[in-house]
């Protein structure tokens, strides 16, 4: 059975993260949602917060399971030993991206196979910066995030204001 892990740093997780868990879960019997830090990003939730995000509107997915990981992301596919990297795909743009980290990933364990999903139409214009950068101000996120989390997000908006 092949061990499939969804990689990012969720921050916040959006509808479309979970668009590409879902449809994971469809096709793979085992998929770890793998929450890691990105250093190049100051985040807004720490990594636990966001696997209790996760976990919270995942439980009803049949094999999927939320983890965090501070390293690299091939180390943690060799560890688990772990065949299949899952990568949501919004343009052409994270195509060119996906495509060189994949790459790169192969020749660190060649055995590390990337499977790229579309992101489904209605999820194609948001990321985690559109989340963060609506929640700052204030704005309606319902249409972002799943809404066991949108109280997360604005709670920590509203204390960065106090």
């Amino acid at each position: 059975m092949k061990k499939a892990i969804y990689p990012g740093s969720f921050d916040p997780p959006t509808l479309g993260h979970l668009d590409i868990i879902k449809r994971s879960a469809e096709i793979f019997e085992n998929v770890t949602v793998l929450v890691m830090s990105n250093s190049q990003k100051k985040p807004l939730f720490s990594p636990l917060e966001r696997v209790s995000m996760i976990k919270e509107f995942t439980s009803s997915i049949p094999g999927v399971s939320v983890e965090t990981y501070e390293g690299l992301l091939v180390d943690y596919a060799k560890e688990t030993q772990s065949d299949i990297l899952i990568r949501g795909l919004r343009a052409t743009m994270d195509f060119e991206y996906e495509l060189q980290i994949s790459q790169v990933n192969r020749v660190q364990y060649p055995r590390l196979e990337t499977v790229f999903l579309a992101t489904s139409l209605e999820y194609a214009y948001l990321s985690s910066t559109v989340v963060r950068e609506f929640a700052s101000y204030g704005g309606d996120i319902s249409k972002f995030v799943p809404p066991e989390i949108i109280s997360l997000i604005c709670d920590k908006y509203q204390k960065d204001k106090e």
